[in-house]
């Protein structure tokens, strides 16, 4: 693995991050994973300004853009993996032990690992009972406190399951721990809106622009009877889901999901650094 901490590469031995981190202590920090393919980041740009919205709703200061893109461009010079994943990790950085922030200034953390070559073309979900809470100060931030979506998608893995997905605090749909969700009722392509509290996903964005999905409040049983549904993230692009809970949905990837399948895989391909009208 290829790491970039504080201003310049490292070697995974020698790359340090403090243990009074305020990122390690409390969770205090924000990130985003980019998906690269032969060496060039895919939506680096979207990637960044969300970066940006996620630390100055946490109160960090705006973390160096153009210190990201040096660490990505040199991370990936040094690796120019067929399928990699950056993680780019800023935190509240050095601090005491408690909830107040520290002094010393923002940490930076970029790294470059490889994935799989491609992920299968549908995959299997689950519900769980915990919830989003729509109303809380992180909602939609991109943030390190992950513990929920451990929980969460250890779950779904005692099931047979890659993801599981959430309600909010009302009983509408909301999101997967690492991924957000499309269905497909009545022949309409529809998603949970921003203010269901589902992170604002880059995939998501340009599947709705791209698509022509509809936002709109959905309840939770939705994935109870919807005739398709498929999950959107930055490394899963668009990808089907054949089974939710014990329902199984026949013959998925059902022609709605192939053809965002294909528009996103057509589109991405045209651009690698798109932009949202």
């Amino acid at each position: 693995m290829k790491l970039w901490v504080d201003g310049g590469p490292k070697d995974a031995e020698e790359a340090r991050v403090s243990v009074l981190d305020h990122g390690l202590t409390v969770g205090d920090g924000v990130f985003e994973t980019v998906k690269a393919v032969d060496g060039r980041p895919f939506a680096l740009t979207l990637h960044l300004e969300r970066l940006t919205r996620s630390a100055r709703g946490l109160g960090l200061p705006d973390p160096d853009l153009d210190e990201i893109r040096r660490a990505c461009d040199t991370l990936l010079g040094a690796d120019p993996v067929p399928l990699g994943r950056l993680r780019i990790t800023y935190t509240g950085g050095l601090s005491p032990l408690g909830s107040d922030r520290g002094t010393a200034g923002p940490t930076l953390v970029v790294a470059l690992g490889s994935t799989e070559a491609r992920r299968p073309d549908t995959t299997a979900a689950v519900t769980v009972p915990w919830v989003r809470n729509e109303r809380g100060a992180v909602a939609g931030l991109k943030t390190t406190s992950y513990a929920e979506n451990v929980v969460a998608l250890a779950r779904a893995a005692e099931q047979g399951a890659s993801e599981a997905l959430l309600a909010n605090t009302v009983g509408a749909l909301c999101e997967g721990t690492g991924s957000n969700v499309f269905v497909v009722v009545d022949g309409e392509l529809l998603t949970p809106p921003l203010s269901s509290g589902c992170l604002a996903g880059i995939t998501r964005a340009l599947t709705v622009e791209w698509t022509g999905a509809v936002e709109t409040e959905l309840p939770f049983d939705v994935l109870q009877r919807a005739d398709e549904i498929f999950l959107t993230s930055s490394l899963r692009d668009v990808q089907a889901v054949h089974r939710i809970d014990g329902r199984v949905l026949g013959d998925a990837p059902g022609p709605a999901t192939a053809k965002a399948v294909t528009i996103f895989d057509e589109r991405a391909a045209a651009d690698p650094d798109p932009r949202l009208s």
